[in-house]
């Protein structure tokens, strides 16, 4: 199953994106806590985890985790263009292992039920 996020919203919808937009700022972080990623490469790797996000949704998001003190970017140059390379702040990490937490609570509710 693949999730677009350029579509029509409906209510329902809307609420559908909210919830897979935080997953995918999670996805994000995780990579970006193991080794620097970039924009194109995290289309790709999303995709292997059924999501279909263009260019236009992704790097609003990289920069709003920056923005947001959980990323920090580097530039550098790779075949003659400026590629950006994000990696996991302090903070992200601290905010990874608490939402890594409360996934692992709810997950065990949910076998629970």
């Amino acid at each position: 199953m693949h999730y677009y996020y350029r579509m029509p919203i409906t209510k329902t919808d809307k609420i559908t994106r909210t919830f897979f937009l935080g997953f995918i700022r999670l996805h994000l972080l995780h990579h970006a806590s193991i080794e620097p990623i970039f924009g194109l490469d995290m289309i790709r790797e999303l995709e292997r985890h059924g999501y279909s996000l263009s260019p236009g949704t992704l790097y609003p998001i990289l920069h709003d985790l920056e923005q947001e003190g959980f990323l920090e970017a580097q530039k550098q140059v790779v075949a003659g263009k400026i590629r950006k390379y994000y990696q996991t702040t302090k903070s992200g990490k601290a905010i990874l292992t608490k939402a890594m937490s409360q996934m692992q609570e709810l997950i065990n509710e949910l076998n629970e039920a």
